[in-house]
């Protein structure tokens, strides 16, 4: 049998995650969870991550269709949408911040006003207990209610019930069976690794311990018991030392496969896409570095403010900054060899590629 190699990875990379488009409810199942992010360019990340994996997507299906759906938004490796039954396995969470009982009556008498309403905005919460304004991480002031809807939701005590105009609407979660013992965490925690396995597979084993240290945010009741699940995780996962780098797998796929054949699209994808989201992996499979620089000082940025890695079948060859400029779009391109592929397919594969990113977002 010929050696493992890193073409190999990159195939089984790509084509596994660039699963045939099928329903909203059975991408974000498929894929585990989906990363959000705010920022639109030219839509937000998890618009972009699910117009590869849904058919007919168009930028702001997610939300549209969220409280139809058994869906939540909650964090787990990072904040994002995730199957009701995934999101289960977490709770009951226990915040590493401890409040205070003047705290806890705030949020009780928070819970008990929107057990009244059904589901309320956070400007509705502010108007009636005047909570007043704290200081925020980015170093401004926001409204004291938000931060406690915020922190009554990552406690499990509220679930996002639906978004208006992109703000967090808030209803009653029902509360969580209490008193786990050690068995049933230890299950829960192994259904969480491989999760994050079957999203980013093949991954560097120096990534999947990453992962797990992210997961800590959110299950950090259970912080102490990671390092047992990934020693655990060693018996059921597969694997391999590449290049001097150590690969896992599922242990019922095989990176060797001819299963794993990426087609020739070209795609434009999120910085957030499960493709490139490990820039560890990234590096390792494509040989040159990517940034998302969207925090990066203009003057310092190389790649752009929200530069999409531009994926040619089974390569990332560049970058893409898209927006949309009086109705239209605009689409700015750079690629790691200076310059694009002469090749006809590649200038097809583009064409259909920005052609379907218009569709995607409502300009044609």
């Amino acid at each position: 049998m010929p050696p493992l190699t890193l073409d190999h990875l990159r195939r089984h990379a790509v084509t596994r995650s660039l699963f045939k488009p099928t329903t909203l409810m059975r991408a974000v199942t498929k894929l585990g969870f989906v990363q959000a992010d705010p920022i639109r360019a030219p839509a937000r990340a998890q618009d972009l991550t699910l117009r590869h994996r849904v058919v007919d997507y168009r930028a702001g299906d997610l939300e549209r269709r969220y409280p139809r759906l058994a869906l939540e938004e909650d964090f787990f490796v990072n904040y994002g949408f995730l199957p009701r039954a995934t999101q289960a396995l977490m709770h009951p969470r226990v915040a590493r911040e401890d409040w205070t009982p003047a705290r806890w009556r705030q949020a009780h008498a928070v819970r008990d006003f929107i057990a009244e309403r059904g589901a309320v905005h956070p400007r509705e919460v502010d108007a009636h207990f005047a909570h007043g304004k704290v200081s925020n991480w980015f170093g401004g002031s926001s409204n004291a209610s938000t931060q406690l809807l915020d922190g009554m939701h990552y406690r499990g005590l509220l679930r996002v019930a639906r978004r208006d105009g992109g703000t967090r609407v808030y209803a009653l979660r029902e509360q969580d069976a209490t008193g786990l013992d050690a068995d049933e965490i230890d299950r829960r925690l192994d259904l969480m690794l491989d999760l994050l396995v079957r999203k980013y597979a093949p991954l560097p084993a120096a990534s999947l311990r990453q992962l797990m240290s992210y997961l800590g945010r959110g299950v950090p009741q259970w912080h102490a018991a990671r390092a047992a699940t990934l020693a655990r995780s060693r018996a059921r996962l597969d694997g391999s030392r590449i290049e001097g780098v150590d690969w896992i797998w599922p242990a019922d796929e095989s990176p060797r496969s001819r299963r794993w054949r990426p087609d020739a699209e070209v795609r434009l994808l999120t910085p957030f896409d499960p493709v490139v989201w490990d820039r560890r992996r990234f590096e390792l499979l494509w040989d040159w570095r990517y940034r998302f620089e969207a925090y990066t000082p203009a003057p310092k940025r190389t790649l752009g403010y929200y530069a999409l890695p531009l994926l040619w079948g089974d390569r990332v060859i560049g970058w893409g900054n898209v927006s949309v400029v009086g109705g239209a779009l605009d689409a700015h391109l750079g690629y790691v060899e200076g310059k694009a592929p002469r090749d006809a397919a590649f200038r097809d594969g583009l064409d259909a590629e920005l052609a379907r990113m218009r569709v995607f977002l409502g300009l044609s």
